[in-house]
């Protein structure tokens, strides 16, 4: 034990954010904080202080920012997020020995006693100071000093003894004897800004062609994207790219028997011309994938690329690596199942194969090859059926080596699997939004995500549609549907995506017997008419517009739920924690016009007495002046399904 262990008197506990006990570190982008709390306390009745100690990997000195009780022996307080890489962080505490002189000072001097003796003990302690910090700052301390010591000065030295100005002066230069250090230290893993905040717009590479029944290139790619700039998306999906196989091919509808002209399903992924790191034919090479890469993102775009590690029948690797495959005895592979969904033209991996070192290699293999072709945003598709220790293994070897990339967990599965998945290494993941269908369910949803450790390692990104799903609510739907699902995922998720041009075309025909869409582009070539404007895409581009302008918009984690008379519409606010952007956002659940009142929490924004509130409409771009809690407002969702106020205070 150290010499001064012994006199170590504070207690640490309950240090949070932690994710399993510190076993994984939680997530932040620069910009944001770190809010952390802990129960701290001593035996007695001395004042406790604490501070949060921090720094950054690349740094050697640690770093103080203070903390607050708040009651019950929980104290907090926060460090701020200046740049990428990994933080640490703990808390330290200590007896504060002057500011507890001066609390029992102030209680001797109340009840009349004499206390020329206590400040004798005061100047005593004061020039611990001169051991502890230069003089330029002892010199704060001497002038009390000296006064305290001058019995002719006795009242005066009594006034200062108990004066607010002395108290700032010990939280400003706290006399830390026997400091106690929790033992304890935490992670912070800061990526770039994109992890918590981008807008995906997904299609089919080969659905580019003008005309029906034409397989699309990566060229004509060029002309979609220039559509998609012009929504406003910043991350365009792409599923896989890869040869199809041709054995157990599917036909359109997802039909078993295909014909010649089908092109099958793009995650059948293999065939005899080459596995994950090919290129289907039809759509180009790998220069003209590369040049598409560059044109992409010279309009402010970066391609996200589908990892879906499965096998076609024919993929070379069921040949070259058979060991990777679970055999059955009739010298078959059991096909990928989904219950009530069945994947004929899919055969799994088999992570429990002896040769498991050299398979996760290869699959590690997969991801680094498209990133040095210009890749640095991955959808995975269904990680929760591969090995968890392989994705933490495999996403923390590629970060360590290109910390700009990007995964994204498509796992609609048990809330602990896609939680496991977050706290392992994804930096996004698919949410319950898609079925989150009415104010309440999708209230709760909101708070779960942002209000509990969630917050900490979860970062969702809200997809109202994909090619696998169309959801109940959306089939047969009218566009006004379409549409308030639209601005609830954009605006209350900072992460967003969307599957187009279904979406916006505000296709609602479903496949009956599998609850997605009728003709699905799965399994058929299609000739959209990417040109086609209409109201929705002028709604998408506004909300987008809108995004990008507003830093409140930028984080999931800063919502507030505000409470409505009408149960069809839902208001939350957005702030920036300055309170330098405030936005509050009204939606109408329903698909008719709908009127209310919504309640603005005003002491949440700091609202004076003399000031009234100047809302304007980023939609619409009418203003109006908010003078009480209670405002009016009415959405007809055939023109506008919300409002997203600009919120200015104003004196009246």
């Amino acid at each position: 034990m150290k010499k001064t262990e012994g006199q170590k008197r504070t207690i640490i506990e309950n240090i949070l954010p932690q994710i399993d006990g510190g076993l994984y570190p939680i997530k932040r982008v620069v910009g944001e904080t770190v809010t952390v709390s802990a129960d701290i306390f001593s035996d007695g009745h001395d004042v406790v202080n604490a501070v949060v100690v921090y720094r950054h990997e690349s740094q050697k000195k640690w770093r103080e920012s203070p903390m607050q009780a708040k009651g019950n022996d929980v104290w907090i307080g926060s460090f701020p997020i200046e740049k990428r890489g990994k933080y640490e962080y703990t808390v330290q505490a200590w007896i504060d020995h002057p500011l507890t002189w001066q609390a029992g000072f102030r209680k001797k001097a109340m009840a009349g006693q004499n206390m020329k003796v206590e400040l004798q003990i005061g100047a005593d302690l004061l020039q611990q100071y001169s051991q502890d910090y230069p003089n330029t700052t002892f010199k704060k301390f001497k002038a009390y000093i000296d006064l305290f010591r001058d019995e002719a000065k006795y009242k005066e030295a009594a006034w200062a003894a108990m004066s607010s100005e002395l108290e700032s002066l010990f939280n400003e230069f706290p006399l830390k004897k026997f400091p106690h250090t929790s033992e304890q230290i935490l992670a912070v893993k800061v990526e770039r800004k994109k992890a918590a905040f981008s807008a995906w717009y997904e299609f089919f590479p080969r659905s580019t062609s003008r005309e029906w029944g034409q397989h699309g290139t990566f060229q004509d790619c060029k002309r979609v994207i220039d559509e998609v700039a012009k929504m406003g998306f910043d991350t365009v999906y792409f599923p896989p790219i890869h040869a199809i196989g041709e054995v157990n091919r599917k036909g359109k509808n997802n039909s078993v028997i295909s014909q010649p002209e089908d092109p099958g399903s793009p995650w059948a992924i293999g065939s005899k011309y080459g596995g994950h790191t090919s290129i289907h034919s039809e759509l180009g090479t790998l220069e003209d994938f590369k040049d598409l890469v560059q044109y992409t993102k010279d309009r402010g775009i970066e391609i996200a690329l589908d990892i879906a590690f499965q096998c076609a029948p024919d993929h070379p690797w069921v040949k070259e690596h058979p060991d990777w495959f679970k055999w059955r005895p009739d010298g078959t592979v059991q096909y990928a199942e989904n219950p009530p969904k069945k994947y004929e033209d899919i055969l799994p991996i088999y992570f429990e194969t002896e040769d498991w070192e050299a398979l996760w290699t290869a699959l590690k293999d997969v991801m680094v090859y498209w990133v040095k072709q210009g890749i640095n945003i991955f959808r995975i598709d269904n990680p929760h059926t591969k090995s968890f220790r392989f994705w933490e293994w495999a996403i923390g070897e590629i970060n360590a080596q290109f910390p700009d990339i990007i995964f994204l967990a498509e796992a609609f599965t048990r809330p602990r699997i896609m939680e496991h998945l977050a706290k392992i290494g994804f930096q996004q993941s698919y949410t319950y939004f898609t079925w989150r269908e009415d104010k309440a369910s999708l209230s709760e949803y909101m708070q779960e995500l942002t209000k509990t450790n969630m917050r900490n390692y979860y970062r969702p990104n809200f997809w109202p549609n994909t090619p696998d799903i169309l959801p109940d609510h959306l089939q047969y739907a009218p566009p006004a549907l379409f549409k308030s699902r639209y601005v609830l995922a954009a605006t209350l998720s900072s992460n967003y995506g969307m599957y187009g041009p279904s979406y916006e075309f505000c296709l609602n025909i479903p496949d009956e017997k599998r609850k997605e869409y009728i003709d699905s582009e799965k399994y058929e070539l299609k000739a959209w008419d990417w040109h086609y404007w209409n109201d929705t895409k002028e709604l998408i581009w506004r909300v987008n517009m809108a995004r990008k302008k507003h830093p409140a918009l930028q984080s999931t984690y800063n919502i507030t739920l505000c409470q409505t008379d009408n149960p069809h519409l839902m208001a939350y606010m957005k702030c920036t924690d300055d309170l330098s952007d405030i936005l509050y956002i009204v939606v109408n659940m329903n698909t008719d016009w709908q009127q209310g009142y919504v309640q603005v929490p005003l002491h949440q924004i700091g609202v004076k007495d003399n000031q009234v509130l100047e809302v304007h409409d980023l939609l619409t771009n009418q203003r109006y002046r908010w003078e009480q809690s209670w405002n009016y407002v009415a959405l007809d969702p055939s023109h506008y399904p919300a409002h997203i106020f600009s919120v200015k205070k104003i004196d009246r």
